[in-house]
């Protein structure tokens, strides 16, 4: 390509370059941004719970039951200290039978036990620290395969160890905060993501027929369901794919009815170039001058009709009057034209108004075989202007 537009269509090319979307950083989608915040709340709100939960509930139980375990563990050795030695045996049994809890005089050996202390443990030692007056801590032993827990408890002068297997201790607060954080972030995430995909469904509709509209396709219309917002959005849309397709067919309509206009002063001009070699005569160049100005007319025509396509700017348009000029240019040319309108005064683009009028009524003048009428009536909503003919009309089939 040579000459003063190559530079321009090089230039645009570099700019489309620069432009590409792939060299722009990638950002989450609507949905992905919608199914972490969603799921950043619903974690918040099950935290919310979880610690609601352990503090009045889990918290306030565990006291309970610390203290519980703690008055029976202190009885327990107060009781085994005062039986006679040969009603000991049996006591530990029943206790061992009916309270999980074992009796030692000395101290139980084993490997020391790696298991998780849970709160409830300290709790226990506070407890049992409370009632025999001096500090006690728990030693925790694995014994047969299984973690045992003693304490030493002072009984008749000595010390005597009580204890317990760790299976004993039912409730576990704190492992069972961690498994509803952890099931509650899984369902957050998969309802968030569930939710976003629904919210965000009825846009990603919209983005593949705007981008079918952009690409000159006509693209089916959208359902107006869903949230309020959606419904809107979508009823525009479509409103503006019937205004794309309507400007299509007008633009259709509007090119084949130009080439067909302008076969006919073609058609003429070239019968009289035929005759101009056969008989230069001033008639055939004087026909070919009026050919020549009637396609000057109609291109004029449709380079008003391109601009009136843009925004023009609305004017107070006296449509009496504007009807009276048109009429008044009708009658120099000998055709019987009436106008039948109130004075009435709108705001409009008044050189569109005037063109559609003119060709109306001069398609009026050339077809309709007869006189012509111009009718305005204001009704509560818009105003009605007619160009009414007493032609034959147009087959109901075309």
């Amino acid at each position: 390509m040579s000459g003063p537009y190559a530079a321009k269509a090089i230039y645009s090319i570099r700019v489309a370059k620069k432009s590409d979307p792939a060299l722009k950083p990638r950002r989450l989608s609507l949905a992905y941004q919608n199914a972490w915040r969603l799921a950043l709340v619903f974690m918040a709100f099950e935290l919310l719970v979880a610690l609601a939960v352990v503090f009045l509930l889990m918290l306030p139980i565990s006291r309970r039951a610390t203290n519980d375990l703690a008055g029976l563990m202190v009885l327990s050795a107060q009781t085994w200290s005062e039986l006679p030695p040969n009603a000991r045996p049996a006591f530990a049994r029943e206790l061992a039978r009916s309270h999980q809890l074992s009796l030692a005089t000395h101290p139980t050996t084993g490997p020391a036990s790696k298991v998780w202390l849970s709160p409830y443990f300290q709790y226990l030692e506070e407890e049992l620290s409370q009632r025999i007056g001096q500090p006690v801590r728990l030693v925790s032993v694995v014994q047969q395969g299984e973690t045992w827990h003693w304490v030493a408890l002072p009984s008749a002068g000595g010390v005597l160890w009580v204890g317990f297997p760790h299976s004993r201790v039912g409730p576990q607060p704190v492992l069972a905060v961690l498994l509803s954080l952890f099931a509650g972030l899984i369902l957050a995430v998969l309802a968030a993501r569930w939710l976003a995909r629904r919210m965000v469904a009825p846009l990603d509709q919209l983005d593949r027929a705007a981008a079918a509209l952009g690409r000159g396709e006509l693209p089916e219309l959208l359902p107006e369901s869903g949230p309020q917002e959606l419904a809107v959005l979508t009823r525009r849309f479509n409103g503006l794919a019937h205004q794309v397709r309507d400007l299509l067919e007008a633009r259709t309509t509007l090119l084949a009815g130009l080439s067909h206009d302008l076969r006919t002063p073609l058609a003429r001009m070239r019968l009289a170039l035929e005759m101009l070699e056969r008989r230069p005569e001033p008639a055939w160049i004087e026909r070919l001058d009026k050919d020549i100005g009637e396609m000057d007319k109609l291109v004029g025509e449709l380079l008003d009709l391109a601009r009136g396509l843009g925004q023009e700017t609305a004017a107070m348009v006296d449509i009496h009057g504007l009807l009276e000029e048109l009429a008044l240019q009708v009658r120099h040319s000998g055709v019987a034209i009436d106008v039948q309108s109130t004075p009435v005064s709108m705001e409009l683009p008044g050189a569109s108004l005037r063109r559609v009028l003119s060709n109306l009524i001069e398609n009026a003048r050339r077809y309709g075989g007869g006189s012509i009428e111009l009718k305005a009536e204001l009704t509560e909503n818009d105003l009605r202007i007619g160009v009414l003919d007493r032609g034959p009309g147009i087959p109901a089939e075309q």
